[in-house]
């Protein structure tokens, strides 16, 4: 516990993975993908709705799955670093589809989903390392420092991108822009960035002693099975993931269809949505630091509460912005609260799982976040054509209320006790 290194190695690994997430799927290749693989925004706005319904059907399914797997063997690491680099190796991919190519927009969903697939099974594994490295009562800055640092990466990565790859004045000279394979080349980037600094995780996080030295599939579906039969024993547990089911939806959403929003309903171009997306990480990044302190003195739940409060509240002047300024403001808002949102639901998630149990319970918090995280998207890509997108972004104002008065009814002390007596 409390090991220097480790907690360094296993921070700098949000560092390495935020990269996908930034680029990816939330402010470049997403909105290039609306842009560039369907006639219309509205269009690619559904399309890639489909992508991200498809990887969390996979996500909620395999998750659980994988986690027990894990815990049974003993082989967390090894499974990161496997799905790291299926990650790595298909995000890369995605540079080479073209717009033109027969079939372009099968092949780049299909890769898509591969590698998303993959970068969620990674965080499963990731996340599960966090209570075996520190304290209790250092578990929420810990985590806060992951989100925190995660931005930054985050942030760092969208310079490189914008000033080598997007902006055709400064990008590098041998990369053409024939059929925009400049903006495509940012999943080269990612691809390397991801591989290089997640090297540190890999060296020196370490696993607790395995069970088995074998896979046993059979056995984990026993411990799924076993885990099931004693849920009473976690109905914390089962009430923050069923919040977080709901409240993820809304979050999820605005991750995918924030940078597309502003392009289609504010006029943003291309290096607009890479600089809001700057700020974003900027903000998103110091909340995330300044609410883990907030996380160990307040506990998970209240922290979870303030930023829910915070984001409905911000979803609420970007619906009624009436030009780019409010957007602004909407937006370094939800930055404030969406990274301690995500930092205080994994930390909370740590004090409640029993360490025999970490990778499957993390597993099941996967599961939580990606079960219906369809919905969002669905409901949001229903509205878009028909209302409009401000009407179709004013729907996870739903999520963010609705998962909040779940959370109202969780004991975060009793879920913390449950924890403790399985583990004794």
């Amino acid at each position: 516990m409390n090991d220097r290194r480790a907690v360094r190695a296993w921070i700098s690994y949000d560092w390495a993975i935020s990269a996908f997430n930034t680029l990816v799927g939330t402010f470049i290749y997403n909105t290039y993908f609306a842009r560039a693989f369907a006639p219309t925004e509205e269009m690619g706005v559904a399309l890639w709705s489909r992508g991200v319904i498809a990887t969390a059907i996979l996500v909620a399914l395999l998750s659980p799955i994988l986690g027990a797997v894990a815990d049974r063997s003993g082989r967390r690491r090894r499974y990161l670093i496997l799905m790291t680099m299926v990650c790595a190796g298909f995000t890369a991919l995605l540079a080479f589809v073209s717009p033109t190519h027969s079939h372009a927009v099968l092949k780049a969903l299909t890769i898509y989903v591969v590698a998303n697939v993959a970068f969620e099974m990674a965080t499963v594994l990731y996340n599960s390392f966090l209570p075996d490295l520190v304290t209790e009562d250092r578990i929420g800055r810990v985590s806060g420092y992951g989100w925190g640092i995660g931005y930054i990466g985050g942030l760092v990565v969208m310079v490189l991108a914008l000033f080598l790859f997007v902006d055709e004045s400064t990008h590098l000279s041998f990369l053409s822009t024939a059929d925009n394979f400049n903006v495509r080349a940012t999943n080269i980037l990612v691809a390397v960035w991801v591989v290089v600094f997640s090297i540190p995780m890999f060296l020196f996080v370490r696993e607790t002693q395995p069970k088995t030295a074998r896979i046993d599939i059979a056995g984990a579906f026993r411990e799924l099975k076993h885990t099931f039969s004693e849920v009473k024993r976690y109905r914390e547990i089962v009430k923050f993931l069923l919040a977080r089911l709901i409240y993820n939806d809304g979050l999820v959403t605005v991750f995918i269809f924030g940078a597309i929003y502003a392009q289609a309903t504010f006029g943003f171009d291309p290096g607009e949505v890479l600089i809001f997306g700057i700020v974003l990480n900027v903000v998103a990044g110091l909340g995330a630091l300044g609410f883990g302190f907030l996380d160990d003195r307040l506990g998970g739940k209240n922290t979870l509460l303030i930023t829910l409060a915070g984001l409905i509240t911000a979803t609420a002047i970007a619906v009624a912005a009436p030009n780019k300024t409010w957007f602004w403001a909407a937006g370094v808002l939800i930055g404030i609260f969406v990274g301690p949102n995500q930092s205080a639901s994994r930390s909370l998630m740590g004090r409640f799982v029993p360490e025999k149990h970490r990778g499957e319970f993390f597993g099941f918090f996967a599961f939580s976040g990606k079960v219906t995280s369809f919905m969002g998207p669905m409901i949001l890509g229903a509205l878009a054509v028909p209302f409009g997108m401000r009407v179709a972004v004013a729907s996870l104002i739903v999520f963010f209320l609705a998962g909040a008065l779940i959370l109202l009814t969780v004991d975060e002390k009793a879920g913390i006790e449950a924890a403790r007596a399985a583990d004794a």
